[in-house]
């Protein structure tokens, strides 16, 4: 019998209309993340709700350009419950994810509030987690933040030292190059989404890729077989980060389906070292170069941005602290993090293994009463912390 068949969610499932809003579970963020741990709360027949900020599912998907194609094929892009349409071994754009996370949250009818966005997160003195959420409280027993890794644009600062009629945009914001101005493009990042997007642009544009550190190029294909079959394979996907081989793969970025070789050969790619400075129009480069540019595409990443929440899971550098994405604040987790257990971890068709994981840490504590005084010391040190903080 298909797992689809399977009345998972629907099952036990209290909308936010008749719950108010006290839930067992809150889920921030209705990404791939968002919607696997959901899957399984509703297995579980949670009282959950799933927030998102924006007005539809996916965001960090719409918000990528329009020519985006996975590098997993679709046999390895499914979210549990569900497969991926199409042909098994061919390789999904990004229209098609956008509706495949559509219908997955339809298909087993998942609690989605829109629209909602959490302004904080903290404990409340009966050790239960509040939720401001556009100007209403919400509280939870346990919350799951499934924001993903692709929350704040990193820009570097020298891009305020450009020119203003310098084209200028973050990835996030790049759709399709008839949006980029003729001229020349420099394209500021040497990882799969810098090699992708001046591949694209390549075809209208003079393109110069700023590449700061050299990455390993990995073919998509290997001895006829698709890399991830190969992964799978060898089980290097399931290396943990706190393996031998999983420290050094984590500290490591893989070109997949590109190489500087074929960028430059094939497509006329100028390839240059890193941006150091700017003036006007003028980007300064390793090695003493320049580039005189007419557009910047900043191809830089994402920082994580968890100011909203208000409790002590932080260290002295703001990193979040946790393992396997479980808090040391009893019932709240994270999910969908770079490396958060393995390589998979924030890949789609890999993050069932960390949200089955959470999904049975939610179970546990639902029914443990041992963990309770924890919690409740836990919330009166946030609340003395506020104190302080006001005073």
């Amino acid at each position: 019998m298909s797992e689809v068949a399977e009345p998972s969610v629907a099952e036990g499932k209290i909308s936010p209309e008749r719950s108010g809003d006290l839930f067992d579970v809150v889920v921030i963020g209705a990404g791939q993340s968002g919607l696997a741990i959901g899957y399984f709360l509703g297995r579980q027949g949670r009282r959950f709700v799933i927030l998102d900020r924006a007005s539809s599912i996916g965001t960090a998907w719409r918000e990528r350009w329009e020519s985006l194609t996975l590098f997993t094929p679709r046999r390895y892009s499914a979210l549990p419950g569900l497969p991926f349409p199409g042909d098994p071994d061919g390789y999904p754009i990004r229209d098609e994810v956008i509706v495949y996370l559509e219908r997955y949250a339809e298909t087993f009818d998942l609690p989605l509030e829109l629209n909602s966005e959490v302004k904080s997160l903290e404990l409340g003195d009966d050790g239960r987690f509040r939720l401001e959420v556009d100007g209403r409280t919400m509280t939870a027993v346990q919350v799951v933040v499934a924001t993903g890794p692709f929350q704040a644009p990193s820009v570097p600062t020298l891009a305020e030292k450009l020119a203003d009629d310098v084209f200028q945009t973050h990835a996030v914001g790049y759709r399709q190059p008839d949006q980029v101005p003729q001229g020349t493009v420099l394209v500021v990042g040497g990882g799969n989404t810098g090699f992708q997007i001046g591949k694209e642009l390549s075809a209208t544009h003079k393109v110069v890729l700023s590449v700061g550190s050299r990455q390993t190029p990995l073919p998509q294909r290997l001895l006829g077989r698709d890399l991830f079959w190969w992964l799978t394979k060898l089980r290097i996907l399931d290396k943990t980060v706190d393996s031998r081989l999983g420290r050094k793969l984590s500290t490591r970025d893989t070109l997949i389906g590109s190489s500087p070789r074929e960028l430059e050969r094939r497509y006329g790619v100028d390839l240059r070292p890193r941006a150091g400075d700017a003036e006007g129009h003028t980007v300064r480069l390793g090695g003493g170069s320049e580039v005189e540019v007419d557009a910047v595409i900043w191809a830089t990443g994402y920082r994580a941005d968890y100011s909203w929440i208000r409790l002590p899971i932080f260290d002295q550098e703001g990193r979040l602290r946790h393992r396997r994405g479980v808090t040391d604040v009893p019932g709240l987790y994270f999910l969908g993090l770079t490396w958060q257990h393995t390589r998979g971890s924030a890949l789609i068709g890999w993050v069932r293994e960390d949200a089955e994981f959470i999904s049975e840490r939610i179970a546990g504590y639902q029914g443990s009463k041992a963990e309770a005084p924890e919690r409740t010391t836990i919330a009166a040190g946030s609340a003395q912390a506020r104190s302080t903080e006001r005073s």
